[in-house]
């Protein structure tokens, strides 16, 4: 059966720091951060953009009206949850206007769940031909100011319909998921930021990486070779890097140098956004389609994973015509038009978003037209507005 991704599309916050002002500020080398850990700008998020209104950013310009008849399912992948109960799905089928008769919610594993959305999604329209399932990986990664995990911070939101006959990818039935209960990184309820194993997280990301393309490789009978390029979660770029060197001894050279280069095109974007959880890999895949020479037919595998831990390998198979459904265009002038904030700016948003403290003079003045935003927090209920 042909089901896939039909559109895909990410937002993300219109402030970033730059990472060499960032370890300059933190007194370490800006090497440290621009090649040890491979990022070179990080996505900054106002007060006044969080999980629902990046979401429904990213979904806005890609749902006709046509899909808001046929969407029967809403799916929001997310490690930053705003609510404990109510889910950001419910909050963002409304402001996108969806039709009423949907299932709408929420998904968690850490870092991995929108890949089980994804794979949910394709067993419900499996029965269901004439339906479409919006996704949504949204999420603001936050560490602290002066943390060690404050460089692999990020925020963004990636949207993606989930469709037969789909115009971008076809998902192939061939996942493989491998589960282990580690504490590498995780955030207890009433935690405001999350706790990290810093060298535990790499090894345990590792491990779940070679034991899921090792299974995956057995099960289906593949190599390296039968892929034109790798695609990972990449909470930093060098990340994703570590797993693709750990195995790719055992290809061919042709096949090395083909992968080691595919992949610098997969993490272009994030390079200039920074870790955005569960979104991190769809927005790695958005940077391998729009700035790699692709070929319809080529297969692409994907490493999905999510601390704690749950890790899966699928692939996917570009459809004739892909390459005219891509917004290469609008995605680029989202990220060259974004405004550079300083290390104190970078501090005051940081602390403003923890304390729920709006200045929309402020943030609301730079932000652009028709989009999503909460306006404020009245009774602690939500209240969100578009930009005009």
């Amino acid at each position: 059966m042909n089901i896939g991704i039909d559109k895909i599309n990410f937002y993300v916050p219109k402030y970033y720091v730059d990472m060499a002002k960032l370890a300059e500020a933190r007194h370490v080398d800006p090497n440290k951060f621009l090649i040890g850990i491979g990022q070179t700008e990080m996505a900054v998020s106002p007060v006044h953009q969080d999980i629902v209104s990046m979401g429904a950013n990213a979904a806005k310009d890609i749902i006709t009206e046509e899909d808001k008849k046929n969407i029967g399912m809403v799916i929001v992948a997310t490690e930053s949850a705003i609510d404990n109960a109510k889910a950001a799905a419910v909050q963002i089928h409304n402001l996108l206007g969806i039709q009423p008769f949907a299932r709408c919610f929420e998904m968690k594993e850490a870092c991995y769940a929108a890949t089980p959305a994804i794979q949910l999604a394709k067993d419900y329209l499996a029965q269901h031909p004439n339906e479409k399932v919006l996704v949504i990986a949204s999420d603001t990664a936050r560490y602290g100011i002066n943390s060690g995990g404050e460089p692999t911070q990020g925020a963004g939101a990636v949207a993606m319909i989930i469709s037969h006959e789909p115009s971008i990818l076809k998902l192939n039935d061939d996942a493989v998921a491998c589960t282990e209960d580690v504490y590498d990184f995780w955030r207890p309820t009433g935690h405001k930021y999350p706790l990290v194993a810093g060298a535990l997280s790499k090894d345990a990301y590792i491990k779940s990486f070679q034991e899921s393309w090792n299974e995956y490789a057995r099960r289906q009978d593949k190599s390296l070779a039968d892929f034109e390029s790798l695609c990972f979660h990449v909470p930093f770029t060098k990340m994703g890097q570590k797993a693709l060197d750990s195995i790719i001894d055992y290809a061919d050279d042709t096949t090395q140098k083909r992968l080691k280069s595919s992949y610098q095109d997969a993490v272009y974007y994030n390079r200039y956004v920074g870790n955005i959880y569960t979104g991190s890999l769809y927005l790695s895949l958005i940077s391998l389609l729009e700035t790699r020479d692709l070929k319809e037919g080529q297969t692409i595998g994907l490493f999905s994973y999510g601390s704690g831990s749950v890790g899966e390998f699928f692939s996917a198979t570009l459809v004739d015509g892909f390459k005219d459904h891509l917004d290469i265009e609008s995605h680029q002038s989202l990220l060259n038009n974004r405004i550079e904030v300083s290390v104190d700016e970078y501090e005051s948003f940081f602390e403003r978003f923890d304390n729920l403290e709006f200045n929309h003079e402020l943030e609301q003045s730079a932000e652009d037209k028709d989009i999503f935003y909460l306006k404020e927090i009245n009774d602690n209920i939500r209240k969100y507005h578009i930009a005009k």
